[in-house]
């Protein structure tokens, strides 16, 4: 699979992310994938915040992860991120995470998501939330933000 990542996210990997053996502890990738998900929001102006204020709820519905190499301490990683599918009610993104250095990948990924308003139903940003809709929609229309 690749992945033409429209957003590039940097970190560096912490000590306590770690397991006893010095490699990332699986469980991590997922977390990378959300902090990613929100540097991206973020830049195209739709900070959680807001989001949030807004009433709008972003629940993961499914997540992959596939592991292909090991992850380090002190490493940095790029984390690249992709916009396969949104319709207003739900979006899939995917997600590759790669040595900063080498280039080398350590794991891909996908996470689905839908909205849903502060009673837990679901709702179309199309139709509830069109500022955001359009913020988003534009993205996925142009491929780049």
């Amino acid at each position: 699979m690749e992945i033409k990542e429209i957003s590039i996210y940097r970190r560096k990997v912490h000590y306590y992310e770690t397991d006893q053996m010095g490699i990332v502890h699986h469980s991590n990738y997922i977390r990378w994938f959300e902090e990613a998900r929100i540097d991206f929001l973020d830049q195209i102006g739709l900070s959680m915040t807001e989001i949030e204020k807004n009433g709008v709820q972003i629940p993961v519905l499914s997540v992959t992860s596939n592991y292909k190499t090991m992850t380090r301490f002190g490493e940095e990683i790029l984390i690249g991120l992709r916009m396969e599918k949104y319709n207003g009610i739900k979006m899939k993104i995917s997600y590759e995470i790669r040595d900063a250095d080498t280039g080398e990948i350590r794991n891909t990924g996908f996470s689905e998501h839908c909205f849903l308003d502060k009673t837990g139903k679901v709702i179309s940003l199309k139709k509830e939330h069109t500022d955001m809709h359009e913020l988003i929609h534009k993205y996925v229309e142009r491929g780049t933000y």
